[in-house]
């Protein structure tokens, strides 16, 4: 609703026409309380009566509402493909987003080959056992 429309409150039984735009900011944060003190009580009470309808149904909070979550299956561990020859600690999967350093050395010319990482014979037999 915008601002400048006219709401009308009931407040003692008296009908009273509220022209928002033209209130002061202080009559403005004194019907913002007001709203908030009228509403507090009822958002209470409809959350006990939603609480309580839960009890009701078998689900004592409401976190029990929520569905149970299933652990996710173990990944393998992924080992760097690509090394960087001015740094060797730094190493790359070849998943995701390229590194910086591989992204400079591919502008420069150079070949992602470059920068394999030759497996180490451990690895090559396990590879072959599968």
């Amino acid at each position: 609703m915008a601002v400048n429309e006219v709401f009308r409150v009931s407040k003692m039984n008296h009908d009273h026409d509220l022209d928002l735009k033209s209130m002061s900011v202080d009559q403005l944060w004194s019907l913002r309380e007001t709203i908030a003190s009228v509403l507090a009580p009822k958002i209470t009470t409809e959350k006990e009566r939603l609480e309580r309808r839960l009890r009701e149904l078998g689900l004592s909070d409401a976190k029990a509402a929520k569905k149970p979550t299933q652990a996710r299956r173990p990944y393998p561990k992924v080992h760097p493909k690509y090394r960087n020859p001015d740094r060797p600690t730094e190493t790359w999967a070849g998943r995701g987003k390229q590194p910086r350093w591989i992204n400079a050395q591919l502008r420069s010319g150079k070949k992602l080959e470059d920068f394999k990482i030759e497996p180490s014979s451990d690895r090559r037999r396990r590879g072959t056992i599968r």
